[in-house]
């Protein structure tokens, strides 16, 4: 029983515990025993719903305990927004007092059970509050704070804790691991670093975005001076109509979020939570990597709080794809038996197989077992010395500029910080073995260095050199695969 709770991670529905029977493979129970269950978690999770209400009273009445337009901030930089400063305080105050009522309205009709309306009406309030402060560029540092961590708990409060509204009315039991994986994508060991670098990530851009908001008047750089503030206060940084580093923080606090969501099983019972939760840590985060290193291209400064929630984002990206794969693998199959896809998509469906996850190690015991938990929450990486020195080579790249005499900005510092840069972003991805064939991308940007840096206007001999052999070296480090310690399914064919 203290494996299943531990493997289980919050306050999930048991309904599955005791079995009536099995149809084509899976674990079933009746409407009636499902009806029963519900009412039964229910029961258990009531107090999470009283504190939504409680919660929408704190925030209906936080304009009038907190004041919003009392010492009112400037965004940084002197940067204008698209609401007045008048309008910025009203606007936060209507938003919180409307979000307030709403949590308890439909937070109240959540203490009914069978009403997962409300609970999702519940959750998306929860998201709103958690974006009302940029969109609005909220003017009380008190009001930011307040709407931030008030929309992460309503949402941990409404599907996380309690497990997804009325998922026990439809979720089917099966397959812990992929058909033909070595390992659960899905186990908490694997979220439990997605979590820990999404917190990470939420703090530091967090941090950053306080200084764009106008919340601290300076943004400490232990390593570049004045460079974070000519980045974040950078017409690359104003491009955008709320805070960059506003959005980052957003992004992270959904990824640490949705690090808790679902069961161990998820690749299968929740396809779109795993596909928004891919989307929401690969594609945007390759684009929030990339603004990152073009910093000295675009702006010429480095920035080191953004460097270091770009290093954060990095090894997320390789550690959430074979999530995304297992996904995309059990849709595959849904579609080969004939089922809806439309509904295995929303609902989650079950597989003729019902291997349990005996491998993983149950996260609850983290404190006497660090070093397996560890090492389970990185199954799919490996390390080859090919790949750790294309890195280690990449970063000297991006140095042999500065170290070589040429100015930021120019041609060859250009290429070789971006390109670097580049190749240090993709030695990290083809870490994880199912990215291990987009080592061969730095194959083509070794090259591109060695032979581009030739055409531009390098100030010394030595600096054309250093930049080709270290360019060549790159390319040819990249040839060998390394070895694959794991088997991904169908997947493996894909490994070369």
């Amino acid at each position: 029983m203290e494996d299943n709770m531990s493997k289980r991670g919050v306050s999930r529905p048991m309904m599955h515990e005791d079995h009536k029977g099995k149809e084509n493979g899976s674990m079933s129970m009746d409407m009636d025993d499902r009806q029963q269950m519900l009412h039964m978690h229910h029961r258990q999770t009531l107090w999470v719903y009283w504190l939504v209400v409680m919660l929408g009273f704190w925030v209906l009445l936080s304009p009038l305990t907190f004041d919003y337009g009392k010492n009112p901030v400037l965004p940084s930089g002197g940067r204008s927004v698209w609401l007045s400063l008048d309008a910025r305080v009203l606007a936060m105050e209507w938003s919180d007092m409307l979000s307030g009522l709403l949590l308890i309205v439909f937070g109240w009709r959540a203490l009914t059970p069978n009403r997962p309306i409300s609970l999702w009406i519940c959750c998306f309030v929860g998201v709103w509050l958690s974006m009302a402060p940029l969109i609005f560029w909220s003017p009380s540092p008190v009001a930011y704070m307040n709407d931030t961590l008030v929309g992460a708990l309503v949402v941990a409060l409404t599907i996380l804790i309690p497990g997804m509204p009325n998922m026990i009315m439809y979720m089917d039991m099966g397959s812990e691991v992929p058909p033909g994986w070595t390992y659960n994508p899905s186990s908490w060991p694997q979220r439990w670093i997605m979590i820990v670098t999404g917190f990470l990530g939420w703090l530091v851009s967090r941090y950053l975005a306080a200084f764009q908001l106008g919340y601290i008047d300076v943004a400490w750089d232990p390593f570049f001076g004045d460079g974070s503030r000519q980045v974040l206060n950078s017409a690359m940084s104003h491009s955008l109509p709320i805070s960059d580093a506003g959005l980052g923080s957003l992004a992270y606090t959904f990824e640490f979020l949705m690090g808790f969501m679902g069961s161990p099983a998820r690749w299968r019972t929740m396809p779109w939570m795993v596909l928004f939760f891919g989307i929401l840590v690969i594609p945007l985060g390759l684009v929030h990597i990339f603004l990152v290193i073009s910093q000295p291209v675009v702006v010429g400064a480095w920035c080191t709080f953004c460097l270091l929630a770009a290093a954060i984002m990095l090894p997320m990206l390789p550690l959430e794809v074979d999530e995304v794969i297992a996904m995309f693998q059990f849709m595959k199959k849904s579609r080969a038996r004939g089922e809806n896809l439309w509904k295995v998509f929303w609902k989650g469906g079950s597989l003729d197989s019902d291997q349990k996850d005996e491998r993983s190690p149950a996260l609850v015991k983290f404190p006497e077992q660090k070093q397996s938990v560890f090492q389970a929450s990185i199954w799919g990486m490996s390390f080859p010395w090919t790949l750790v020195v294309s890195m280690l080579l990449g970063l000297g790249l991006v140095a042999v500029p500065g170290l070589l005499g040429a100015a930021l900005q120019t041609p060859p510092a250009s290429l070789n910080q971006l390109g670097g840069a580049l190749v240090v972003v993709v030695a990290v991805l083809s870490m994880g073995e199912v990215f291990r064939a987009l080592r061969y991308l730095n194959v083509v940007l070794g090259l591109g260095i060695a032979i581009g840096v030739w055409f531009t206007d390098y100030p010394t001999l030595g600096l054309a050199v250093a930049s080709t052999m270290l360019g060549v070296l790159v390319a040819a480090l990249s040839l060998p695969r390394g070895p694959q310690t794991e088997h991904y399914g169908e997947w493996d064919e894909y490994i070369r």
